[in-house]
């Protein structure tokens, strides 16, 4: 499958965090390597990549030109190199900052919605426990 870009990037359009990385992406992208394909556009069909919306939503996908998928850090590693970060994208390679990426970004994806106020019947809030800082001392016989 022969075509100009490096990474197809599936982000979510109605999601502000993700808009802002896009906008930036879109910018630093001179050379037209990446597309962006928004999947919280009207026209979107989730036939065409072959993936469900919900496994589009629940973390970031990339789609290589050869048809191959990756997701998470790896699909900002592979698009901040695209656009000219290659010695820091390195960094984020190496095995403890690896991991703390990781962590971080499944734990912003796995909240994502709730943490851009976008919660509805799908993802509610957990109501609010009252927490006791001072609870009663046992009595001393």
């Amino acid at each position: 499958m022969a075509s100009e870009f490096s990474i197809e990037m599936f982000y979510d359009g109605d999601c502000p965090v993700c808009r802002r990385e896009t906008r930036l992406l879109k910018k630093l992208d001179r050379h037209s390597r990446i597309r962006f394909t928004d999947i919280a556009a009207p026209d979107f069909r989730t036939e065409s990549p072959g993936r469900t919306l919900g496994e589009l939503m629940a973390e970031i996908h990339g789609r290589l030109p050869d048809g191959t998928w990756i997701t998470g850090v790896e699909v900002f590693r592979r698009l901040y190199s695209c656009v000219g970060f290659g010695p820091l994208v390195l960094l984020t390679r190496l095995p403890l900052i690896r991991n703390l990426l990781d962590l971080g970004y499944r734990i912003f994806a796995a909240n994502r919605l709730r943490l851009t106020g976008r919660c509805d019947a799908t993802c509610p809030l957990p109501p609010a426990e009252p927490i006791d800082t001072c609870p009663p001392l046992a009595k001393m016989k």
